[in-house]
C-alpha cells in the first residue's frame, strides 16, 4: 500500500487533533474509507491501532507537563479495558450500512460537544470519595465502549465527564483521558486484529503522520482564534456525519432491493 498516502492521511487528522483538541480518528477513518477504499470496520480497526501509539506520545507529554492524574487513569483504564473489547465485538458484529450510521451520528454528538467546549467548564462540580470513583469507573466503560465501537480516542466522553462532574481543568482531563486510553485502545485494537479489521501495512504511516501533524496542529492553534476553528471543524463533522448517515441509508436501501431483483 501506499505510504506516503497513509503518511498525508496521518497528517491531516494529526493536524485537525491539534488544532482543536480532539483526537484524530474521527478524521482519519472517513479518509480511509474514501482514499483507501477500506470498508468501515476496517477504518475503525486500523484506527485504533495508529491512536494507541499517538495516545502514548500524548499522554507522556501531559504528563512532563504535570497535567495527569495516574490514579483518576487508572480508575477509568480499569472498566475501559474490557469495555473496548466488548465495543470493538460489537461493530464486528455490525452490518456495513448500520456501522456507518452510528459513526455518522456519534460525528455530529462530538461536533455538539466541540461547539460547547467552552461553557461546559463553568458548570463544573466537585464530587469526591466513592461517588469520585463510580464517576470515573463509568465514565471509562461508556467510553471504553464507544472507542472499541467507534475506532477513536474516549477524550470525546472522558473530558466533559471528569470536567462536569469532578471539577478537573481542561488539560488535566485531556492528559488524563489520554493515558487512560492507552492500555484501553490497545485492548480494542488487539481485539479488531483478531478479526481482521487492522490494515497493518498503513499503521506505521498513519502513526507518524499523527505525530507530526498533532504537533503542527498545535503549534498554529496558538496563532489562529480557537472559536472560529471550533465553530469550523464542527460545521465539517457535522457535513461529514450527515454524509455518512446518507451513505448507509443508501447501503441499507441496495441490500433491501437484492432479494426484490432477483426474484
Amino acid at each position: 500500500m501506499n505510504k506516503g498516502k497513509s503518511l498525508l492521511i496521518g497528517l491531516v487528522s494529526g493536524a485537525f487533533g491539534g488544532l482543536v483538541g480532539l483526537g484524530g480518528g474521527v478524521i482519519m477513518i472517513p479518509l480511509m474509507t474514501r482514499f483507501y477504499g477500506l470498508n468501515q470496520h476496517q477504518a475503525h480497526g486500523t484506527s485504533l491501532a495508529a491512536l494507541v501509539f499517538t495516545g502514548l506520545t500524548g499522554a507522556v507529554t501531559y504528563w512532563l507537563h504535570g497535567s495527569v492524574d495516574v490514579a483518576a487513569a487508572a480508575l477509568l483504564a480499569a472498566t475501559a479495558i474490557g469495555c473496548a473489547s466488548l465495543g470493538a465485538l460489537f461493530a464486528h458484529s455490525l452490518p456495513e450500512w448500520q456501522l456507518k450510521g452510528a459513526f455518522g451520528a456519534f460525528l455530529i454528538v462530538v461536533a455538539l460537544l466541540l461547539v460547547l467546549k467552552p461553557y461546559y467548564a463553568q458548570y463544573s462540580g466537585s464530587a469526591s470519595g466513592w461517588v469520585r470513583v463510580a464517576v470515573l469507573l463509568a465514565s471509562g466503560m461508556v467510553a471504553g465502549f464507544f472507542a472499541g465501537l467507534m475506532g477513536v480516542g474516549g477524550g470525546s466522553l472522558m473530558v466533559p465527564a471528569m470536567v462536569l462532574l469532578l471539577g478537573f481543568s481542561q488539560h488535566l482531563a485531556q492528559g488524563t483521558s489520554l493515558l487512560a486510553m492507552v492500555p484501553a485502545g490497545a485492548s480494542g485494537a488487539y481485539t479488531h486484529w483478531r478479526l481482521g479489521n487492522v490494515v497493518t501495512g498503513i499503521v506505521p504511516g498513519l502513526i507518524l503522520g499523527i505525530m507530526a501533524g498533532t504537533y503542527g496542529g498545535a503549534t498554529l492553534a496558538h496563532w489562529l482564534s480557537e472559536a472560529s476553528l471550533r465553530v469550523i471543524f464542527a460545521a465539517i463533522l457535522i457535513w461529514l456525519g450527515a454524509r455518512d448517515l446518507r451513505k448507509s441509508l443508501r447501503l441499507q436501501r441496495s441490500l433491501a432491493e437484492v432479494p426484490t431483483r432477483s426474484r
